[in-house]
């Protein structure tokens, strides 16, 4: 299965969020920051930040990222970014850095540990998932993890066997407080075992199924 591929910063036509649209800013370092489309015009946007932030440095506007989700993609784009007021930030001249193809993966309820690593001071948290798919999980908790946050994760599905490891971001929540981790960062080859446990975990399922089919009729 391939992974996802960057597209050329040099494509002719970007790919722009909608005017209210709710964008990510990804700066250089901290946490990602929610914001919003206030304008959009043939190749700029004028973005409201919708969180008190401190005042921005030379160096994080040109490393700043603005991160949105079309229909089937997920965009990150780059350009000139100037600060209009404290919480309005216009982008000129964008250019995709990368579009990430959105996929739908097969979804299983399984209970793996999960050792998750959150925030600056990396916290270590355990925790288990209580469902999987090839591009992320839920967790069962914790309920202090914030939506947008980026972790670290080591997830284990075979006693004894070495973890799958990646990058993901803590995208919802529900009213259990468990938290949904989309991924971010991942190889091919542990996105590979980790597709290849789901599969042979509804094999699993459906040869159960097919004995206790056999065992009624007998």
């Amino acid at each position: 299965m391939r992974s996802k591929r960057a597209k050329s910063e040099t494509q002719s036509t970007v790919e722009l969020p909608k005017r209210s649209q709710t964008v990510t800013l990804i700066p250089p370092e901290g946490e990602p920051i929610p914001a919003r489309v206030a304008e959009r015009e043939k190749n700029a946007l004028l973005v409201v930040v919708m969180v008190p932030t401190k005042p921005w440095s030379a160096a994080q506007l040109e490393a700043l990222v603005l991160e949105f989700v079309s229909p089937r993609s997920r965009v990150r784009l780059r350009g000139t970014v100037t600060v209009q007021e404290s919480d309005l930030l216009r982008f000129e001249d964008l250019h995709s850095i990368e579009v990430l193809q959105q996929r739908e993966y097969v979804r299983i309820r399984s209970a793996r540990p999960v050792l998750v690593v959150s925030g600056r001071e990396h916290m270590q948290i355990r925790s288990y998932t209580v469902d999987l798919s090839g591009g992320g999980f839920l967790l069962a908790g914790p309920d202090t993890l914030k939506i947008g946050e980026r972790i670290q994760f080591q997830l284990t599905v075979e006693p004894g066997g070495v973890p799958i490891t990646g990058t993901g971001t803590v995208v919802r929540s529900d009213n259990q407080g468990r938290r949904a981790v989309c991924f971010e960062g991942i190889s091919e080859g542990n996105q590979r075992r980790l597709i290849r446990f789901i599969f042979e975990c509804q094999r699993a399922e459906r040869r159960r199924g097919l004995e206790l089919d056999d065992g009624h009729g007998g």
